[in-house]
């Protein structure tokens, strides 16, 4: 087992105060655990070699470099252990629209979906009028609108808010009216298994930034109340998306679920958020695990992967 581990947060994008709280979330965590820990708040990926001394990095870095695959890139060229999903895994999952390809091939229901600049004038026929646009990177809701009543106008400024939020690509999704939920996975004796379902149900408007991270802002339901069958499709598209991402460790998915009970997945977070609002946290809560187990138990898996890895290659 890791005896000193590094939690690397922060960064330089729009997710820096959140990872911020992650980071320190998980390093009280993982200290109360047992497991010596520091909080680093890595500004560069020049400044990774800090990470040489310790025996293993958790990741609670969110968004672009840190969430992304480039800092686990480094860390898999240093030969040091870390939490979470490889290089390939995050980039496919920070990519939402390369992650839709291949949940459209394996055949889990979507959002219908495309890629702007488009003739914002064909957006409406394709999509309907109650339209979401948002940037194909990035998390926790940065640059992303909801318009209910779609025009040419509207698009393109909800476009240029999303290319100002995250320098890249961005698409536009069909709004699924219905019910918000999350449900985390996190492998265990080999098996990927799904945590408890959580039902999100914002006091205010929809699930943004704000209601995110602000205490007492967003009811969380958990385990949620709905429909077994419901439930059980939600984690089972959890699971798969997982696995077809080749994630590692854990990741959480997010789902609309219209009014016939419909469930549509949004999006695969590789390193979700692990602050005191944060939702893995809840849903392990909610089967006994306490936030030091549950990340002790992240960072004993990350030493087994790497270890496994190494007699692999031997």
């Amino acid at each position: 087992m890791m005896k000193r581990v590094a939690v690397l947060c922060g960064g330089d994008g729009q997710e820096r105060e959140v990872s911020l709280r992650s980071g320190k979330a998980v390093c009280d965590a993982l200290n109360e655990s047992g497991i010596f820990a520091e909080f680093i708040d890595l500004r560069s990926l020049d400044e990774i070699d800090c990470v040489k001394i310790y025996d293993g990095v958790f990741i609670a870095m969110h968004g672009d470099w840190g969430e992304g695959g480039k800092l686990q890139s480094r860390l898999n060229d240093m030969n040091i252990p870390y939490t979470g999903s490889g290089p390939e895994a995050s980039t496919l999952a920070m990519d939402k629209w390369q992650a839709r390809k291949i949940f459209s091939n394996a055949g889990i229901r979507m959002p219908k979906g495309i890629l702007l600049p488009d003739d914002f004038s064909d957006v409406v026929s394709k999509l309907g009028s109650h339209i979401v646009v948002k940037p194909c990177s990035g998390g926790s809701t940065v640059g992303i609108t909801i318009i209910h009543d779609a025009t040419p106008e509207k698009l393109n400024e909800a476009y240029e808010l999303a290319v100002e939020s995250y320098k890249g690509s961005v698409m536009a999704e069909e709004y699924i009216a219905g019910r918000e939920f999350t449900c985390g996975v996190w492998e265990q004796n080999g098996e990927v298994q799904a945590l408890p379902v959580i039902e999100i149900v914002p006091h205010h408007g929809f699930y943004d930034y704000s209601n995110k991270y602000t205490a007492g802002a967003t009811e969380y339901i958990v385990p949620a109340e709905v429909e077994p069958e419901i439930s059980e499709c939600i984690s089972d598209f959890a699971v798969q998306a997982h696995k077809l991402l080749g994630c590692s460790g854990y990741s959480r998915s997010d789902f609309r679920v219209d009014s016939e009970g419909r469930v549509y997945i949004l999006e695969v977070n590789t390193a979700p958020g692990m602050t005191e609002t944060s939702l893995v946290p809840k849903a392990a809560r909610a089967i006994g695990v306490s936030m030091s187990e549950f990340v002790s138990e992240i960072m004993r898996m990350a030493s087994c992967k790497y270890h496994n890895i190494l007699h692999k290659d031997t």
